[in-house]
């Protein structure tokens, strides 16, 4: 940034701006940004960022002015941020918390971080069964200041800590003032164990349309509760991985713009090395049909044509299956009834791309006599070779995410372009062993 716009970018900026941009300023121009706001606008703002975000920013503050910032935030929140930090931080930013804080934090950050245990909150809004619906409002009073941001349900605990059942507030103020909690609570309701992993956790919310779901242990102890602001985070995280990881790159865990160009090429280095040496396979088919490129050179032409349909089609197919997959719409047990729509998908594919191949050989042909003499025995090669091929390409790239989940694997591992290079390879030898059946005693 310029060092003139620099100097203002803090006169400049509302906190609106200022969120919007944060991803573009230098660190210095964030915490000068940062300090030019109002304390409650910057408190909105700190609270709007991402834990990374928040991490950085709290690390630039000097020591005394960290405590504040820290105890602003909710136990889970603050666990989040803890994790963006570097290990040998961590005790000094768990040292600003008061005690209760520290030890919720300490146990959100005992689970893994991709759990429901890691992602709840442990307040939340406690009532118990016995209690009338007036004693209860008048207890839930006393307990918003510690679980303002968690005030979705009251959720109804016996002695032991033990979910009994659930009561919204609008039923609370609907009822009775001397009416028992028991008589007006839900006893059928959603709850997760602490170690449910957070893309099914995910598909909850998504089904049942939910404010928050409680979580609890293998002994039926209420831990604390998941809200749907905490699961938006986690869908937009596992899309991003999928998304990299079908694009064949290993996930990155920072913003694109801010990841060194170092770790970006670790990053891709990997996968693109692994597809590199998948594709001199290419090269290893091409060789072994060298005698018959040989004698018939017009078979050469359609070799990119015919094996990145194949690749395209199986890209397709595998994004199509991960997917389905990553929403519940396709389980291990349903691999025979994918199998079956993808065969029927790619015969009909196949055919579609082996009419315009061949309208294209014939057209061409008519125009401008480039194929020779045999021109329909190289349509009838192209057509029955590109059919073959689609349909390989759709039964793999439909398979290969069964495949991996089985082996438990991520199927989102089975990339467009890994299933692309393996099509590639078979795609040649299906391309060439159909040319060898009909040019066969014609150009062969």
């Amino acid at each position: 940034m310029p060092p003139d716009l620099e100097s203002n970018v803090a006169e400049r900026l509302s906190p609106e701006d200022l969120l919007e941009a944060w991803h573009l300023l230098i660190p210095e121009d964030r915490l000068e940004s940062f300090r030019a706001l109002s304390r409650p606008e910057a408190e909105d703002l700190f609270l709007s960022l991402g834990a990374r975000d928040q991490g950085e920013l709290l690390r630039a503050l000097p020591p005394p002015e960290r405590r504040s910032w820290m105890r602003l935030l909710a136990p889970d929140d603050c666990a989040d941020l803890i994790q963006e930090i570097p290990h040998h931080e961590r005790e000094e930013l768990l040292s600003l918390l008061d005690d209760t804080t520290r030890k919720e934090v300490n146990g959100l950050l005992a689970y893994a971080e991709d759990d429901a245990g890691g992602l709840m909150n442990p307040r939340f809004v406690r009532v118990r069964p016995e209690m009338t619906v007036d004693e209860s409002i008048t207890y839930l009073r006393r307990q918003a200041p510690e679980v303002a941001g968690a005030m979705h349900y009251a959720y109804v605990l016996d002695p032991e800590q033990r979910l009994r059942g659930v009561v919204s507030f609008r039923k609370l103020l609907a009822a009775t003032p001397d009416q028992r909690v028991s008589e007006v609570m839900q006893t059928d309701l959603i709850k997760v164990p602490e170690k449910m992993d957070q893309e099914d956790l995910s598909r909850l919310f998504s089904t049942y349309r939910l404010g928050a779901i409680p979580v609890v242990d293998e002994s039926g102890h209420m831990k604390g509760i998941v809200t749907l602001d905490d699961i938006v985070d986690v869908v937009r995280e596992e899309a991003t991985e999928d998304i990299q990881k079908i694009g064949g790159t290993a996930p990155i865990d920072a913003p694109y713009l801010r990841i060194s160009i170092v770790d970006m090429i670790k990053k891709r280095a990997g996968w693109l090395a692994a597809l590199f040496i998948g594709e001199t396979l290419t090269a290893t088919a091409m060789g072994y049909f060298e005698a018959e490129i040989a004698r018939a050179v017009v078979l050469a032409l359609f070799v990119p044509l015919v094996i990145s349909s194949g690749g395209n089609s199986g890209s397709q197919a595998t994004t199509l299956v991960i997917r389905a997959m990553a929403l519940g719409e396709v389980r291990l047990r349903d691999w025979w009834r994918v199998v079956r729509r993808e065969v029927v998908s790619g015969l009909g594919l196949g055919f579609i791309l082996a009419f315009i191949g061949m309208g294209r050989i014939l057209l061409w042909q008519a125009l401008f006599h480039t194929y020779g003499a045999h021109y329909a025995l190289v349509a009838l090669t192209v057509a029955a070779s590109l059919v073959g091929v689609v349909l390989w390409g759709t039964v793999v790239g439909s398979m290969l995410p069964f495949l991996l989940r089985r082996l438990g694997f991520d199927p989102a591992s089975s990339s467009a372009p890994f299933v692309a290079t393996l099509v590639d390879v078979t795609g040649l030898i299906i391309y060439f062993t159909t040319a060898k059946l009909v040019l066969s005693g014609a150009l062969l």
